[in-house]
Protein backbone atom coordinates (compact mmCIF):
# COMPACT_ATOMS: atom_id res chain seq x y z
CA UNK A 1 0.00 0.00 0.00
CA UNK A 2 1.02 3.37 -0.89
CA UNK A 3 1.86 6.07 1.40
CA UNK A 4 -0.09 9.01 1.63
CA UNK A 5 0.67 12.44 2.86
CA UNK A 6 -1.26 13.04 5.85
CA UNK A 7 -1.68 16.03 8.36
CA UNK A 8 -1.40 14.95 11.36
CA UNK A 9 -4.31 15.72 14.65
CA UNK A 10 -3.26 19.37 16.00
CA UNK A 11 -6.02 19.08 18.65
CA UNK A 12 -6.07 15.12 19.95
CA UNK A 13 -5.34 15.04 23.61
CA UNK A 14 -6.04 18.97 23.90
CA UNK A 15 -9.68 20.01 22.29
CA UNK A 16 -10.86 16.90 22.14
CA UNK A 17 -10.00 13.13 23.30
CA UNK A 18 -6.97 11.55 22.00
CA UNK A 19 -7.70 7.82 23.11
CA UNK A 20 -10.01 6.38 20.25
CA UNK A 21 -12.64 4.83 22.32
CA UNK A 22 -13.50 7.45 24.58
CA UNK A 23 -13.76 10.14 21.87
CA UNK A 24 -16.31 7.62 19.95
CA UNK A 25 -18.37 6.85 23.00
CA UNK A 26 -17.93 10.75 24.05
CA UNK A 27 -19.42 11.55 20.69
CA UNK A 28 -22.04 8.87 20.37
CA UNK A 29 -22.95 9.98 24.01
CA UNK A 30 -23.43 13.49 22.89
CA UNK A 31 -25.64 12.48 20.09
CA UNK A 32 -27.89 10.26 22.26
CA UNK A 33 -28.61 13.07 24.55
CA UNK A 34 -29.45 15.27 21.18
CA UNK A 35 -33.04 16.11 20.45
CA UNK A 36 -34.02 17.24 16.99
CA UNK A 37 -37.27 18.13 15.62
CA UNK A 38 -38.81 16.52 12.70
CA UNK A 39 -37.21 18.12 9.72
CA UNK A 40 -39.15 18.68 6.39
CA UNK A 41 -36.57 18.74 3.39
CA UNK A 42 -33.25 17.50 2.30
CA UNK A 43 -30.58 18.48 4.04
CA UNK A 44 -27.73 19.91 2.57
CA UNK A 45 -25.38 21.39 5.70
CA UNK A 46 -24.92 22.58 8.66
CA UNK A 47 -23.58 24.90 11.04
CA UNK A 48 -21.65 23.94 14.25
CA UNK A 49 -19.25 25.29 16.60
CA UNK A 50 -15.97 24.84 16.95
CA UNK A 51 -14.74 25.16 20.40
CA UNK A 52 -13.19 22.41 22.23
CA UNK A 53 -14.97 19.85 22.24
CA UNK A 54 -16.37 19.91 26.69
CA UNK A 55 -17.82 23.22 25.79
CA UNK A 56 -19.28 23.06 22.31
CA UNK A 57 -19.33 19.87 22.18
CA UNK A 58 -23.18 18.94 22.63
CA UNK A 59 -24.65 21.69 20.66
CA UNK A 60 -22.52 20.59 18.10
CA UNK A 61 -23.70 17.00 18.41
CA UNK A 62 -27.31 18.92 17.26
CA UNK A 63 -25.77 19.84 14.02
CA UNK A 64 -24.11 15.96 13.04
CA UNK A 65 -27.18 14.46 14.18
CA UNK A 66 -29.28 15.70 11.34
CA UNK A 67 -26.72 13.86 9.24
CA UNK A 68 -27.45 10.73 10.21
CA UNK A 69 -28.46 8.34 7.94
CA UNK A 70 -26.72 10.40 5.05
CA UNK A 71 -24.12 9.05 2.69
CA UNK A 72 -22.76 11.70 1.01
CA UNK A 73 -19.37 10.95 -1.08
CA UNK A 74 -17.84 14.38 -0.12
CA UNK A 75 -18.05 16.75 2.46
CA UNK A 76 -17.39 20.75 2.28
CA UNK A 77 -15.93 21.97 5.73
CA UNK A 78 -15.66 25.39 5.70
CA UNK A 79 -14.13 27.39 8.75
CA UNK A 80 -12.36 30.38 9.35
CA UNK A 81 -8.39 30.76 9.46
CA UNK A 82 -7.65 32.03 12.74
CA UNK A 83 -4.19 32.75 12.82
CA UNK A 84 -2.16 35.66 10.60
CA UNK A 85 -1.76 34.76 7.09
CA UNK A 86 -1.31 36.80 4.05
CA UNK A 87 -3.13 34.29 2.08
CA UNK A 88 -7.11 34.83 1.60
CA UNK A 89 -8.13 31.51 1.16
CA UNK A 90 -6.54 28.45 2.38
CA UNK A 91 -6.58 24.49 2.06
CA UNK A 92 -4.34 21.78 3.10
CA UNK A 93 -1.37 20.43 1.06
CA UNK A 94 -1.46 17.27 2.92
CA UNK A 95 -4.01 14.38 1.29
CA UNK A 96 -5.23 13.18 3.91
CA UNK A 97 -6.69 14.76 7.23
CA UNK A 98 -5.58 12.45 10.78
CA UNK A 99 -7.64 12.09 14.08
CA UNK A 100 -7.63 9.13 16.42
CA UNK A 101 -10.89 7.82 14.45
CA UNK A 102 -8.88 7.83 11.24
CA UNK A 103 -7.88 9.06 8.49
CA UNK A 104 -10.27 11.40 5.76
CA UNK A 105 -8.73 11.53 2.12
CA UNK A 106 -8.63 15.26 0.38
CA UNK A 107 -10.31 15.76 -2.75
CA UNK A 108 -7.55 17.91 -3.93
CA UNK A 109 -8.81 17.85 -7.80
CA UNK A 110 -12.56 19.27 -6.92
CA UNK A 111 -10.58 21.89 -5.02
CA UNK A 112 -8.44 22.79 -8.25
CA UNK A 113 -11.78 22.38 -10.20
CA UNK A 114 -13.28 24.96 -8.04
CA UNK A 115 -9.84 27.04 -7.84
CA UNK A 116 -10.59 27.71 -11.97
CA UNK A 117 -13.82 29.41 -10.68
CA UNK A 118 -12.33 31.95 -9.08
CA UNK A 119 -9.91 34.55 -9.08
CA UNK A 120 -8.50 34.39 -5.60
CA UNK A 121 -6.01 31.59 -5.05
CA UNK A 122 -6.81 28.74 -2.69
CA UNK A 123 -3.55 28.43 -1.14
CA UNK A 124 -2.15 24.96 0.09
CA UNK A 125 -0.25 25.16 3.52
CA UNK A 126 1.03 21.94 5.43
CA UNK A 127 1.03 21.26 9.20
CA UNK A 128 -1.62 24.05 9.66
CA UNK A 129 -2.83 24.29 13.79
CA UNK A 130 -6.40 25.81 12.38
CA UNK A 131 -8.69 24.18 14.68
CA UNK A 132 -12.28 25.25 13.64
CA UNK A 133 -11.98 22.67 10.50
CA UNK A 134 -10.11 19.60 12.98
CA UNK A 135 -12.59 20.03 15.04
CA UNK A 136 -15.47 18.92 13.17
CA UNK A 137 -14.37 15.77 11.82
CA UNK A 138 -14.62 13.46 14.28
CA UNK A 139 -18.31 14.47 14.79
CA UNK A 140 -18.53 13.43 10.63
CA UNK A 141 -16.23 10.20 11.64
CA UNK A 142 -19.01 8.77 14.00
CA UNK A 143 -22.68 10.07 11.85
CA UNK A 144 -21.44 9.41 8.55
CA UNK A 145 -21.19 5.10 7.91
CA UNK A 146 -19.19 5.20 5.02
CA UNK A 147 -15.87 6.87 3.63
CA UNK A 148 -16.53 10.07 2.21
CA UNK A 149 -13.89 12.50 0.98
CA UNK A 150 -13.24 15.84 2.58
CA UNK A 151 -13.07 18.90 0.88
CA UNK A 152 -11.42 21.53 3.55
CA UNK A 153 -11.28 25.00 2.68
CA UNK A 154 -10.38 28.06 5.48
CA UNK A 155 -10.48 31.20 5.00
CA UNK A 156 -8.46 34.61 6.18
CA UNK A 157 -11.02 37.11 3.96
CA UNK A 158 -13.58 38.77 5.47
CA UNK A 159 -14.91 40.39 2.32
CA UNK A 160 -18.12 39.66 1.09
CA UNK A 161 -17.22 39.21 -2.37
CA UNK A 162 -14.86 36.83 -2.08
CA UNK A 163 -17.22 34.94 -0.05
CA UNK A 164 -19.92 34.97 -2.52
CA UNK A 165 -17.87 34.39 -5.12
CA UNK A 166 -16.34 31.50 -3.36
CA UNK A 167 -19.64 30.18 -2.62
CA UNK A 168 -20.98 30.46 -5.75
CA UNK A 169 -17.86 28.25 -7.22
CA UNK A 170 -18.71 25.79 -4.60
CA UNK A 171 -22.41 25.04 -5.70
CA UNK A 172 -21.37 25.04 -9.82
CA UNK A 173 -18.75 22.48 -9.04
CA UNK A 174 -21.29 20.66 -6.81
CA UNK A 175 -24.18 20.23 -8.85
CA UNK A 176 -25.35 16.29 -9.42
CA UNK A 177 -22.47 15.64 -6.61
CA UNK A 178 -23.58 13.87 -3.53
CA UNK A 179 -21.96 16.51 -0.64
CA UNK A 180 -22.38 17.94 2.56
CA UNK A 181 -21.31 21.49 3.59
CA UNK A 182 -20.13 22.21 6.70
CA UNK A 183 -19.84 26.00 8.35
CA UNK A 184 -17.88 25.88 11.35
CA UNK A 185 -18.43 28.84 13.95
CA UNK A 186 -18.63 30.70 17.07
CA UNK A 187 -21.08 33.03 17.65
CA UNK A 188 -19.73 36.47 20.30
CA UNK A 189 -17.37 36.16 22.51
CA UNK A 190 -16.51 37.62 26.08
CA UNK A 191 -19.43 39.02 26.46
CA UNK A 192 -21.52 38.93 29.81
CA UNK A 193 -24.26 36.18 29.74
CA UNK A 194 -27.19 38.18 28.92
CA UNK A 195 -25.66 40.89 26.34
CA UNK A 196 -24.11 37.63 24.65
CA UNK A 197 -27.51 35.97 23.97
CA UNK A 198 -28.96 39.09 22.56
CA UNK A 199 -26.44 39.27 20.26
CA UNK A 200 -26.11 35.62 19.72
CA UNK A 201 -30.07 35.68 19.42
CA UNK A 202 -29.55 38.06 16.66
CA UNK A 203 -26.96 36.54 13.95
CA UNK A 204 -28.60 33.52 14.78
CA UNK A 205 -31.67 35.39 13.24
CA UNK A 206 -29.37 36.09 10.42
CA UNK A 207 -28.70 32.57 9.66
CA UNK A 208 -32.20 32.21 9.61
CA UNK A 209 -33.17 34.41 7.16
CA UNK A 210 -30.61 32.87 4.21
CA UNK A 211 -29.29 36.43 3.22
CA UNK A 212 -25.63 36.43 3.51
CA UNK A 213 -24.96 39.98 3.66
CA UNK A 214 -27.16 40.35 6.46
CA UNK A 215 -24.40 38.19 8.26
CA UNK A 216 -21.85 41.38 7.54
CA UNK A 217 -24.11 44.11 8.42
CA UNK A 218 -25.03 42.43 11.71
CA UNK A 219 -21.00 42.58 12.66
CA UNK A 220 -20.60 46.09 10.81
CA UNK A 221 -23.62 47.61 13.17
CA UNK A 222 -22.67 45.64 16.37
CA UNK A 223 -25.60 43.88 16.96
CA UNK A 224 -24.14 39.92 16.70
CA UNK A 225 -20.99 38.83 15.92
CA UNK A 226 -19.50 35.23 15.04
CA UNK A 227 -15.95 34.75 13.93
CA UNK A 228 -16.79 32.19 11.26
CA UNK A 229 -19.33 34.31 9.62
CA UNK A 230 -17.20 34.12 6.04
CA UNK A 231 -17.79 30.40 6.47
CA UNK A 232 -21.33 30.43 7.41
CA UNK A 233 -21.67 33.04 4.58
CA UNK A 234 -19.96 31.13 2.18
CA UNK A 235 -22.13 28.34 2.80
CA UNK A 236 -25.47 30.31 2.42
CA UNK A 237 -24.49 30.96 -0.88
CA UNK A 238 -23.44 27.21 -1.67
CA UNK A 239 -26.28 25.83 -0.35
CA UNK A 240 -28.63 28.41 -1.79
CA UNK A 241 -27.81 27.89 -4.91
CA UNK A 242 -28.29 24.16 -5.00
CA UNK A 243 -32.12 24.84 -3.97
CA UNK A 244 -31.49 25.14 -0.44
CA UNK A 245 -34.49 27.35 1.17
CA UNK A 246 -34.34 26.94 4.75
CA UNK A 247 -31.72 27.27 7.99
CA UNK A 248 -33.15 26.19 11.16
CA UNK A 249 -31.80 26.89 14.05
CA UNK A 250 -31.28 23.69 16.68
CA UNK A 251 -29.68 24.49 19.71
CA UNK A 252 -27.85 27.39 21.51
CA UNK A 253 -25.46 27.12 24.69
CA UNK A 254 -22.88 29.31 25.66
CA UNK A 255 -19.43 28.39 27.27
CA UNK A 256 -20.91 29.98 30.78
CA UNK A 257 -23.35 26.93 30.69
CA UNK A 258 -20.96 24.53 31.08
CA UNK A 259 -18.19 26.30 33.31
CA UNK A 260 -20.88 28.10 35.35
CA UNK A 261 -19.12 31.53 35.11
CA UNK A 262 -21.44 34.01 33.25
CA UNK A 263 -18.99 36.90 33.26
CA UNK A 264 -17.27 36.54 30.25
CA UNK A 265 -18.72 33.62 28.02
CA UNK A 266 -18.22 32.28 24.17
CA UNK A 267 -21.58 31.78 22.06
CA UNK A 268 -22.18 28.56 20.50
CA UNK A 269 -25.33 27.64 18.32
CA UNK A 270 -26.52 24.35 16.06
CA UNK A 271 -28.64 24.76 12.94
CA UNK A 272 -29.04 22.67 10.12
CA UNK A 273 -29.40 24.02 5.84
CA UNK A 274 -32.89 22.46 4.43
CA UNK A 275 -33.87 21.91 0.58
CA UNK A 276 -37.42 22.25 1.26
CA UNK A 277 -39.12 22.44 -2.18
Amino acid sequence: MALIDIRPSALAGTWYEANPKTLAAQIDEWLGKAQIPNLNGQVLGVIAPHAGHKYSGFVAAHAFKTLQGLTPDYVAVISPFHNYSPYPILTTSHQAYSTPLGNIEVHHQLLEEIQKKIDTPITKISNDKEHSLEIELPFLQRVIKKDFKLLPIMIRAQEPEISQKLGLALAENSKNKNILFVASTDLSHFYEQKIANKLDKEMLKRFESFNPESIFEAEQTGKGFACGRVAVSTTLWATQKLGADKTQTLYYATSGDVTKDFSSVVGYGAAVIIKTK
